[in-house]
Order: C-alpha cells, then sequence, then structure tokens
C-alpha cells in the first residue's frame, strides 16, 4: 500500500518509494552511553519503534538500525570522574539503556552497532574523503572535514553555509582552515584511549561514526535516516556531507526527525539540566501509561511534560481496561488477518499511512472502546468482546493495552496489591461476623488510596480508580 511522510529533508509531504520493493532499510541514530536515558530519548524511540511495528503490520520487510555511540569525550569525561574504565562505564549504561527502552516495550533492532566495533571502516572513510580533498590533516595530527568542499552543505538544516559557524561539538580552533570544519579523526597520546591506525594513534568523531556504521550495515544509499530533534543540525547535517562526499551518491532518501519533548517550554535535555529519567517516572507510573503518553501526539509534534499529562494518560488507559474487564471468552490481540478489511483497521491504517500519525491512530482505538461500552451495556458480551479483540490487535501496533487486565487494574501507587487482598479478606471475615463497622472502615480506608472494591457472587474484585 502506499504511505506518505514528511521529509525533514524537503519539508514537503512526499510518498514513500522504497528502493527495494517491499522493503524498508532504516538507521536510527541511538545513544551515547554516558548517563542514563531521559524521557525525551523514550518519546523519540518509542515512536521509532511504532514506524517499525505498522511497516511490518502492513507486509513491509523492515530492517531496522540503532546505533550505539560507546566512546566519546563525555564518556570519557564521566569515566575520569567517577574512577572506572571507559569502557566498564559504557558497557553499564548500554545494559542500563535496554533495561528502560525492554520496560517500555520497545522491540530490539535487527542490528545493533557499536562504534567502537567499526574503527577500521572509520579509518577507511577519513583516508577515502582525505584523497579526494574533502578532508585534511591539521597540524596536530586531527582530521578534519573540509565543509567548503561540499556545495549542498546545509540543505536539511536550511542554513546558510556562509553564516554557520562550527557544530555544537567542534571547538572553532587556529588549527583548522575554516571554522565551518568539523572533526573526524582526533588524535590521541600514547596514554589516552585511542586506536593505532594507518592515519595515526586516536578516536573518531562523533559524526563520522554513523556515516561508517550505517554504510556497513546497511549499504552506501539507503531509504530513512531518523533521529532526535536536536540532530538535524549539526550532526545529520555533517553526516550527509562526509557520506555523500565519500560515496559519491545520495545518502539517505528520507529524513524523519522526531518533535521535542518540552519543560515549562524548554526542550528536555541533560546540558541544560531539566531532565527526568526514564527510570525515574517508571517509579511513578505504568510503563504503558508513559508509553501510551508519548503516542498520544504524532512524532514531529512538540509535547510538553508534566505530571497532569501523564496522570491524564493513566486514566485514559485505564478507561481501555475497565472496558476489558470481565469480558468473556478470548480477548487476547486479533491478527493482522483477521483484520484486514475491517472498517475499523481500514480507518487506522489510512492515519497511520499519513505520516504515522499516532495521534489519530489512539483516536481509532477510543471510537472502538466506546462501542464496546455501548455492548456491554445492552449485554451483548459476546459483541464487546470481538470487538475488544479488534481494539487490541490494533493497539498492539502502538504497543499499547497489552497488559494483563487484571495486573494493571491492580498497579496501585502506595499500597501494594498484597496489602490490598489482605484487607478484603479482612473485610470479609468482617461481614461474616456482622461487624459491618469494620467492614466500612476497610472499604473506605481503600477508597481513600483510590482502590475501588466491587462486590459480587463471586466474590470481591478491585481496582485502582
Amino acid at each position: 500500500m502506499d504511505f506518505f511522510l514528511k521529509n525533514s529533508l524537503s519539508g514537503e509531504r512526499e510518498k514513500f518509494v522504497p528502493l527495494v520493493p517491499g522493503e524498508v532499510q532504516m538507521y536510527v541514530c541511538g545513544m551515547t552511553v554516558y548517563d542514563l536515558c531521559h524521557l525525551g530519548h523514550a518519546r523519540v524511540f518509542v515512536n521509532f519503534d511504532v514506524v517499525t511495528r505498522f511497516l511490518r503490520a502492513i507486509g513491509w520487510k523492515v530492517n531496522y538500525v540503532r546505533n550505539i555511540t560507546d566512546v566519546d569525550d563525555k564518556i570519557l569525561r564521566r569515566a575520569a570522574e567517577l574512577q572506572v574504565d571507559w569502557r566498564e562505564l559504557a558497557q553499564t549504561y548500554v545494559d542500563e539503556m535496554h533495561r528502560d527502552f525492554d520496560c517500555l516495550g520497545m522491540k530490539r533492532p535487527d542490528s545493533e552497532p557499536r562504534a567502537t566495533a567499526y574503527i577500521p571502516e572509520m579509518v577507511e572513510m577519513i583516508e577515502q574523503l582525505t584523497a579526494g580533498g574533502h578532508a585534511y590533516r591539521a597540524v596536530n595530527g586531527d582530521y578534519y572535514f573540509r565543509v567548503a568542499s561540499f556545495a549542498a552543505y546545509g540543505q536539511l538544516s536550511g542554513r546558510d553555509p556562509d553564516e554557520l559557524l562550527a557544530g555544537a561539538r567542534v571547538e572553532v580552533s587556529d588549527i583548522k582552515e575554516d571554522p565551518r570544519d568539523f572533526a573526524l579523526w582526533k588524535s590521541a597520546q600514547a596514554d589516552e584511549p585511542g586506536w593505532d591506525t594507518n592515519i595515526g594513534r586516536g578516536r573518531p568523531g562523533w559524526h563520522i561514526e554513523c556515516s561508517a556504521m550505517s554504510k556497513s550495515t546497511l549499504g552506501a544509499h539507503f531509504d530513512i535516516h531518523g533521529g532526535g530533534p536536536d540532530l538535524r543540525f549539526p550532526h545529520h547535517e555533517n553526516e550527509i556531507a562526509q557520506s555523500e562526499s565519500a560515496n559519491g551518491c545520495k545518502y539517505a532518501n528520507y529524513w524523519m526527525h522526531a518533535g521535542p519533548l518540552r519543560i515549562d517550554g524548554e526542550k528536555m535535555s541533560k546540558s541544560l539540566g531539566n531532565f527526568f529519567a526514564i527510570r525515574e517516572i517508571l517509579e511513578k507510573f505504568h510503563p504503558e501509561v508513559v508509553r501510551f503518553f508519548l503516542v498520544s501526539s504524532q512524532y514531529r509534534s512538540p509535547i510538553n511534560f508534566g505530571v497532569d499529562g501523564l496522570e491524564e494518560a493513566e486514566r485514559s488507559l485505564r478507561r481501555f481496561y475497565y472496558a476489558l474487564r470481565d469480558l468473556p471468552g478470548d480477548i487476547s490481540p486479533a491478527s493482522i488477518a483477521e483484520m484486514e478489511g475491517q472498517a475499523d483497521y481500514l480507518k487506522f491504517v489510512s492515519v497511520m499511512a499519513d505520516d504515522f500519525n499516532t495521534r489519530e491512530a489512539v483516536g481509532v482505538l477510543f471510537n472502538i472502546l466506546d462501542r464496546i461500552n455501548l455492548a456491554k451495556m445492552s449485554g451483548n458480551l459476546n459483541e464487546a468482546s470481538n470487538l475488544a479483540r479488534i481494539m487490541r490487535g490494533m493497539a498492539q501496533i502502538l504497543g499499547v493495552v497489552q497488559a494483563d487486565v487484571a495486573s494493571m487494574l491492580q498497579s496501585v501507587e502506595g499500597i501494594s496489591a498484597e496489602e490490598v487482598e489482605t484487607l478484603i479478606a479482612e473485610r470479609a471475615k468482617a461481614k461474616a461476623d456482622r461487624n459491618f463497622a469494620r467492614a466500612d472502615e476497610i472499604r473506605d480506608y481503600l477508597m481513600g488510596q483510590g482502590v475501588q472494591l466491587d462486590d459480587s457472587r463471586a466474590g470481591t474484585s478491585w481496582a485502582r480508580r
């Protein structure tokens, strides 16, 4: 089927045409592993997880590559501060990243190349750039890309090359021919972290890493390149310049950039010190709540973060689980084959195929939710169960409404499930002993803790209000 996306390179909504029919090659810039991931990172990678899920759901073969930068000045500085080996530090935060991303329901990418494993490929590309006049060796042994040699520089960011200064990670100094030039290779002394190579001992600059890793895993020319909003310039601009200069062909056909996550109007970032680690948020909110909050906006739209937004997402998500509670039979997610041709699924696919509009896709789920509740109210529980399967099948593409219903409804902040069950048992005994005052006292206490009790002939069930 056809689908469209807004290409950051052109600024236009374009029909997506892959290089190989039915296949998508996608590279997304991943983490520099020197600290815990924050919610802004989650916003980026949850959305590219959804992109991958959707493309596969509609029958495309996807090769999703997301790199890891495991050597970088920030990593080296942090390791020195903590007095630990930089490799150990990087591996620690790789493990923590996987823990957080797994918790948020992200599927692992098909390939997760690490920069330290591609040093020879980076050196080879630097040698090609130097031979072609696009790079030079400075007097201190560093290698720089000659921005003036690439006429199309600025095409992604829309900036005039003549007005550009060096990028955020490039120090302007007298050793460069032009202040716009950026580092490809940083020389290192024998006692500093580095690799002995044909171009001297040193370590790679940040930008060359992705050019070498994407070429090694996807080829010199591929379909989609994505990342966070802050990577458009200078990182992605520099990737284009060095890749197209070295390879002699177009780098990526389509560019996708997630929108920023803001705190009080400012972008969430470690450099500003206004970030919330994913780990911190998950201490207070269920992972599905966080994911639901993130996919409820289209990936390019800015999100203003606040506890109010997460609480609203929690209330909305629980509406789905309340609707699923007590439905008879199988309410597991319907397969794509079962949903194909149905009006709800066609609408869902239509909005997702228009630049991955998850906001509208969530709206389709709410429409089905209303019909599930109407069917339950009218006593048609089998119809409600069938609708629930369809709704969960589509929600699976977004990675939400997939948890166990009882467990989700019993995830109570401030009081454990074990405490609730103990009090329910005590209340049942109090009622049996006709101690109704104590039974009411327990009920009122649980209500104060946000726990709703539902009594029936089968016993007492509970859920968070």
